[in-house]
């Protein structure tokens, strides 16, 4: 019986691991099916366009010719006119006339660009220019959007009870630190004294044996000593009985005799670990300060890894790249040479984004305190003071 009922509570354990993981794993795998459908779409689209060459190209490359014709021998003499000319020539000329699409909008140029939509992080570098691109753009982010922000709260949710618990061991270590540096010699001897005083009044007021009670009790008494003695014997025998008898599972009954009954418990309990998503991220309450600090550490760790292989970022640009990329500002001013690379960093975003994400939250949470502490405060102040009339 125990050899049976060894794998059918292994396969439980199994079934409850894999329930609890499946909401979590279904949102982020919907992401990822997501941006990969959207690469797919966008390569194809903006990679495959055709780029008609302009009037406006046209008089670019004229332009051009006379400003490289009009230069005399002596380049000292018109340096700063041909610098002024060709600068204003060159902000005049678009990207789409030196660049080949299909280079632009690879499957990773498009997975990198799709990120860029559902994030809302729009670096600039990259952006749609046919006009069916422009409305799937719209619709690729309007459904983006709500799912990549349901993914930053389900994530939040893990998060938030890893920080939670990591700082509240912290709290019972330093308790336990402070508490142990406190206690001197005498007063630890006093204190195991008193714990021993106590230990033996538990002692002394131990409750009574079963046989005891059974004594105590006047039905028993009037009976005579045979009878006594027997029904004594047989509530012995039917209490140990029940003390020796294997736990059944009810649950394993209940899944042998009808198993829909099981599916639906288990089915209602995904629907629960469904409706709790964002629960543990409002409960959360640490120190603002904690979570700046961890901010810090996070990016400090990809500006040191992201110049391995973007050689023209040092730490300091790399640092301000990562926290205008996880606070979704974007300005596109800072252009990766090889975005194909850090896509590998997607994960390191999703987390990075979610720790900003409760910082965030964790300053508003402050902030609406401290104002309502000032306009109660204001409000006490302004309130006139009852007057006392005489009677």
């Amino acid at each position: 019986m125990a050899s049976t009922s060894q794998p059918l509570r292994g396969k439980r354990t199994c079934k409850k691991i894999f329930w609890a993981v499946f909401p979590h794993a279904c949102f982020i795998l919907s992401l990822v099916i997501y941006a990969f459908l959207g690469a797919l779409m966008f390569s194809h689209i903006e990679g495959n366009r055709k780029v008609n060459l302009s009037e406006e190209y046209r008089k670019f490359l004229q332009s051009l010719w006379s400003i490289s014709r009009n230069l005399s021998d002596n380049m000292t003499e018109n340096e700063e006119i041909f610098k002024e000319r060709i600068h204003g020539l060159l902000s005049t000329a678009e990207r789409d006339w030196f660049v080949n699409p299909k280079d632009i909008w690879t499957f990773f140029g498009s997975l990198f660009f799709c990120c860029t939509v559902f994030t809302t992080v729009g670096y600039g570098n990259t952006y749609p220019v046919t006009r069916i691109g422009k409305y799937l753009c719209m619709l690729y982010a309007l459904f983006g959007i709500p799912l990549m922000f349901l993914v930053l709260t389900d994530m939040g949710d893990i998060l938030a009870t890893v920080l939670s618990k990591s700082y509240n061991e912290f709290r019972k270590l330093q308790s336990k630190i402070l508490a142990s540096k406190l206690c001197s010699g005498s007063t630890c001897n006093k204190g195991d004294e008193l714990q021993s005083r106590a230990q033996s009044k538990v002692v002394v007021s131990e409750p009574l044996t079963i046989m005891e009670v059974l004594k105590i009790q006047p039905g028993i008494k009037r009976k005579p000593i045979k009878y006594r003695n027997a029904e004594i014997f047989e509530m012995l025998i039917a209490r140990e009985n029940e003390r020796t008898k294997p736990a059944r599972n009810k649950s394993i009954e209940r899944w042998s005799s009808c198993p829909e009954l099981a599916r639906g418990k288990t089915m209602s309990r995904v629907m629960e670990n469904f409706d709790k998503i964002g629960k543990q991220l409002e409960k959360l309450d640490v120190p603002i300060v904690l979570m700046v600090l961890v901010i810090f550490v996070y990016i400090s760790c990809a500006a040191a890894i992201l110049p391995n292989w973007e050689t023209r970022l040092d730490f300091q640009e790399a640092f301000y790249f990562c926290f205008i990329t996880l606070t979704t500002i974007g300005f596109g001013d800072t252009q990766l040479e090889h975005p194909k690379f850090f896509l590998f960093f997607s994960l390191y975003i999703i987390i990075g984004m979610e720790i900003v994400f409760i910082a965030f939250k964790l300053g508003q949470d402050r902030l609406i305190a401290f104002y309502k502490k000032m306009i109660s405060f204001c409000g006490e102040k302004k309130m006139p003071s009852k007057k006392v009339y005489p009677k």
